[in-house]
C-alpha cells in the first residue's frame, strides 16, 4: 500500500484514470496487475491488483517508476 501525504491510498480514490490490464496477466493465474497513468490527479503512475479493484494502489513518481521497471528488467 502507498500512502500520499502520509495517509493510505485506495484504487477508488484515483478517479478519472484509464486502468489497463498487463500484457503478463491472464486468466485464472494470481498475477493481475493494472497501471494507469494517474499524471493529472495525482502526479504518478499507480499500479494496484486487477482482483481487487477497490484495494490500495501504488503511487509512483515518474522517476521512481522508471526505476522500478529498469529494476523489474535487470531481475532485481
Amino acid at each position: 500500500m502507498t500512502t500520499k501525504n502520509r495517509r493510505t491510498l485506495t484504487a477508488p480514490e484515483l478517479k478519472g484514470v484509464d486502468w489497463k490490464t498487463s500484457s503478463y496477466s491472464g486468466g485464472s493465474e494470481s498475477q493481475c496487475v493494472e497501471i494507469a497513468d494517474a499524471t493529472r490527479s495525482h502526479s504518478g503512475i499507480a499500479i494496484r491488483d486487477s482482483k481487487n479493484p477497490a484495494g490500495p494502489a501504488l503511487l509512483f513518481g515518474h522517476e521512481a517508476f522508471a526505476g522500478f521497471i529498469t529494476g523489474m528488467n535487470e531481475g532485481r
